[in-house]
């Protein structure tokens, strides 16, 4: 059916036609198409301050102070002003448009960071049926860190690590959880993972999953702990058998120890009477039992493989042993594939990890050395799916499977788990509810060189990151088409270019619909500074915000963009 570009005809059509079942939003979205940021204000008046993003309802804007120790927070509102002539289109804004203070109201300030801290600027999840705020703030680094107490040996340590839960709605501080000596990785949020009221926390440095829940109330609540135990009770159990053991052993030794003794005073009594006795070997290792120096007794076995990576094992070995029939043909293949590669398997090391539901973890393991490494393309990789409540592996996978690659691109919006209470995050264009996306991922496929390469390419950004991705309409590819390589949903900075940001109509392919210009209206003098540009889109309203900077500490030229 033919849609008029003007904004009244589809409001007509809008009256008269009502849309085909579930397509209502998707009707609706379609308005941006007419709706857009068409103006910009370069180099506004700002205060100094590191920018975060919008809420995923567009409420609130989170900031942060460049000393890294406060949270602001901003309501967006809108400019407004009063115009005395007609036609008030084609005079310029006033002058009080230039300042940040025209578009957004500051709510309030408060201190997170404590004793050392600092406020991390790229880790913020945000809650949407409560309003609350997850915010990090660690110490620094310590890289060569002892590895004690079960920690991995490789894994720096960061002496705090404190995750807040602060009410947007006023600024205060619900509750606090602290890590000491740990490492979370805390970029992008990488390695923490929020669905609806549980949050999974992955603790690199002592290889446990971490899954809290999220009150009502604003209360961090412990659920469980996965890795070295799996189940509640685990280590009770464990600990329990442990005391049974050790009073095991020590009623046997008694037990020798008289049979010792009787022996030695039989052999006494012979010798009195002048009889002819063997000696008695165990004579003076008996009392060095008795004193513990006992050099023939069995060293200290190595410690247990944890719960998680016994289960991670036990599957893989159940899976090869289930391949083949025939006993002969099935221990060549154990041989092959799991005794030989045992060490690897049990060397593996928890990277991320994402929801799938609520009871489902997707886990990827790795290296150490990728653990921490800023590119892990060239690392080997493995990805299972782990069900909580039975503590069981369900599927297993390398990052070059071709099985889970096909799982990606069929159902990729499974792997974008979002909140059952979040609107606006279920409708982030994928190549598996857009058509455009997946013939624009079909288009890179074919190009690519080596297909290998490329599955592992594209697995390498599961487990996705909790909330990187903007739900904002203008990012929508059934509405716009523009250059990813340049700007794209994906909360990541992008190398900044002199010419605008072009926002071309899906529906009709030579249509400029609007334009995101970067940096100052003339360009920049310096062409030889690299400059990166990061964009902050209102889940919402036509605004927009495009702070680029460069390396060197520059003040950062902030831009926005809105519909005038």
């Amino acid at each position: 059916m033919f849609r008029s570009n003007n904004v009244a005809a589809r409001i007509f059509e809008r009256q008269i036609s009502s849309p085909a079942p579930g397509t209502s939003v998707h009707c609706a979205r379609r308005f941006y198409e007419n709706i857009v940021p068409s103006h910009t204000i370069f180099d506004m008046e700002c205060p100094d301050i590191l920018f975060r993003k919008f809420s995923d309802d567009g409420q609130y804007l989170i900031t942060f102070s460049r000393n890294h120790q406060d949270l602001i927070v901003y309501r967006p509102t809108w400019l407004s002003f009063s115009c005395r002539e007609q036609d008030c289109h084609d005079h310029e804004l006033p002058s009080k448009a230039n300042k940040f203070e025209s578009f957004f109201t500051q709510l309030y300030t408060v201190t997170l960071a404590s004793s050392g801290e600092l406020i991390c600027k790229d880790f913020f999840l945000y809650t949407e049926k409560n309003q609350f705020g997850i915010f990090a703030t660690s110490t620094a680094q310590i890289h060569d860190a002892p590895a004690v107490g079960g920690a991995i040996q490789g894994i720096p340590s960061i002496e705090k690590i404190t995750f807040h839960l602060v009410r947007l709605e006023d600024g205060v501080i619900l509750d606090e959880r602290v890590f000491c000596n740990d490492y979370i990785n805390l970029a992008h949020s990488m390695g923490v993972f929020l669905y609806d009221d549980l949050m999974a926390i992955v603790s690199l440095r002592y290889q446990r999953i971490h899954i809290l829940q999220i009150r009502d109330s604003g209360n961090l609540v412990d659920v469980r702990s996965i890795g070295e135990y799996c189940r509640e009770d685990d280590e009770l159990f464990l600990n329990s058998s442990a005391q049974a053991s050790e009073k095991r052993d020590l009623f046997m030794a008694q037990k020798k120890l008289e049979a010792v003794d009787n022996r030695d005073r039989y052999t006494s009594d012979c010798s009195f009477n002048g009889c002819e006795c063997t000696s008695n070997p165990d004579r003076n290792r008996t009392h060095n039992i008795e004193n513990g120096l006992d050099h023939n007794q069995h060293t200290p076995e190595a410690p247990f493989l944890g719960g998680l990576k016994q289960r991670l094992l036990s599957f893989i070995f159940r899976g090869i042993w289930n391949e083949e029939d025939d006993p002969t043909v099935r221990m060549q293949c154990l041989k092959k594939k799991f005794y030989f590669h045992f060490q690897d398997y049990a060397d593996l090391v928890i990277w991320k990890v994402q929801f799938l539901d609520r009871h489902h973890l997707l886990i990827k393991f790795g290296s150490v050395d990728g653990g921490v490494a800023r590119n892990t393309d060239n690392h080997p990789a493995f990805f299972a799916v782990y069900n909580m409540e039975t503590t069981e592996i369900i599927s297993f996978y390398q990052n070059s499977a071709d099985e889970l690659y096909t799982l990606f691109e069929l159902f990729c919006d499974h792997f974008h788990s979002s909140s059952k209470n979040s609107f606006y995050m279920n409708f982030l264009s994928t190549h598996s509810n857009n058509i455009h996306a997946l013939e624009q991922l079909r288009c890179n496929k074919n190009k690519a060189s080596s297909l290998p390469q490329f599955v592992k390419k594209m697995l390498a950004t599961l487990p996705i990151n909790c909330q990187s991705q903007s739900p904002s309409p203008y990012f929508d590819h059934s509405l716009f088409r523009y250059d990813e390589k340049l700007i794209s949903s994906t909360d990541r900075h992008r190398q900044s270019t002199d010419h605008p940001i072009k926002f071309i109509s899906r529906r009709q392919p030579n249509i400029l619909k609007f334009k995101i210009k970067p940096g100052p209206e003339s360009g920049s003098a310096d062409t030889r500074t690299k400059k990166i540009s990061s964009f902050l889109f209102h889940p919402i309203l036509p605004l927009a915000i495009s702070v680029q900077q460069t390396l060197f500490l520059q003040p950062a030229v902030v831009n926005i963009h809105f519909r005038r």
